[in-house]
């Protein structure tokens, strides 16, 4: 849907959202070349940097919303449009500003389902916790080694509970000393604000920031790279520094220390997926690999576009909550790749990839039994006992 909307309001409200950076695309176009869109269909963000910013008043109000912010076109962008920056910007703008006609958040039950519950799933927040029952987890308490936070998705999702048992059971073998916040223990809010509900995100990251520092928290364990980035890179602008690490870090730490032994073989071809937040956006390439090589008879085979040439799973920028027409999914086309590796196992370390990889194999004409599709915690636990 397109609307005729004042270009003054628009430039000023995207210098207010801090994406003024539009100003310095000239054109070039390498933006849509890396793009995953262009992969599966026709997008431009070429286009709507043009449209924003150089005199154009048509804004398709769809289009802003495909974006997955997985960090390509800013890799071989030679003005620094800062494009993530700049199309949060815009949704910013669609959220806030009522700019755009038809251009309103596409997610509205998710935002309602956070601002009443913590958590986008519309699930209670006193059952946050549930998924730790009878693993013997315990409450953070000040003077604990580390707090670990295992997000929305694998508190509540079905899927993402396997992910947070084994995640357990590698600490506790690891003899790590650690807790978790529970039910006090809200969203970290990075999906939100890649829609650009950003009130909602400064809601949600304050309510965390209250329950960190009051329970004593100073160093947080994380198993979305979403929530890591989230943790690490912006909360600071509240004027808070935790320690942030992600799972695939602390066990490489652990494996190195020698306090995690793997014993039991693993006799698999894997192949691993770098999620573009815990790679392209943090850099963490290397320990997951190391991880997964240090499991006995476990054989790596790398896809070809890996580490920051990954292939996005489609999910960042909020699009986990959206709707995906089949045939547009990125996730197909990185299975296809996954499977081209002769790997029997697509290992991974990020909900979101996880349930799209699932729900890709699951629609594959194969019944889906090609490949398996694992978190990196999974195969470790696996190796241990």
């Amino acid at each position: 849907m397109e609307t005729v909307a004042p270009q003054k309001e628009i430039i000023d409200a995207i210098k207010a959202a801090g994406g003024d950076a539009f100003k310095s695309c000239y054109q070039c176009g390498m933006c849509d070349t890396v793009c995953p869109w262009n992969r599966v269909s026709k997008f431009s963000m070429r286009k709507i940097v043009r449209e924003a910013t150089f005199g154009l008043t048509e804004i398709d109000s769809e289009e802003i919303w495909r974006c997955t912010t997985c960090g390509k076109c800013p890799q071989v962008c030679p003005r620094d449009v800062k494009q993530i920056q700049s199309g949060i910007a815009l949704r910013r703008i669609a959220t806030e500003y009522d700019v755009f006609a038809g251009g309103a958040a596409p997610i509205p039950g998710i935002a309602a389902s956070l601002r009443a519950e913590g958590n986008p799933f519309g699930e209670a927040r006193a059952k946050r916790a549930d998924w730790s029952l009878g693993l013997g987890v315990k409450r953070f308490e000040e003077g604990m080694e580390i707090m670990y936070s295992p997000g929305c998705y694998l508190s509540y999702d079905p899927r993402g509970k396997k992910i947070a048992k084994a995640t357990v059971e590698i600490l506790q073998a690891a003899g790590v000393d650690f807790g978790i916040l529970g039910s006090d223990e809200s969203c970290c809010g990075e999906s939100i604000r890649k829609t650009g509900d950003e009130k909602l995100f400064r809601t949600l990251a304050r309510q965390n920031i209250g329950q960190l520092i009051g329970n004593g928290v100073k160093k947080i364990l994380v198993s979305s790279p979403h929530c890591y980035h989230s943790f690490k890179n912006e909360y600071p602008e509240f004027m808070v520094n935790f320690e942030v690490v992600h799972i695939t870090e602390f066990i490489h730490q652990l494996i190195v220390e020698g306090r995690l032994k793997l014993t039991k073989e693993y006799a698999k071809n894997v192949t691993y997926h770098d999620p573009c937040y815990l790679g392209r956006h943090m850099g963490i390439f290397e320990q997951p690999r190391q991880a997964l090589r240090s499991v006995p008879g476990l054989q790596l085979k790398e896809m070809s576009e890996n580490r920051k040439n990954s292939f996005c799973c489609g999910g960042g920028g909020g699009r986990i909550w959206m709707e995906t027409p089949k045939g547009q999914r990125f996730s197909d086309l990185r299975l296809a790749q996954a499977a081209g590796t002769g790997a029997q196992v697509l290992a991974t370390s990020c909900p979101y990839c996880i349930t799209n990889f699932e729900d890709s194999r699951l629609g594959r004409s194969d019944g889906g039994a090609a490949i398996e599709i694992k978190d990196i915690t999974e195969i470790i636990r696996e190796a241990i006992y």
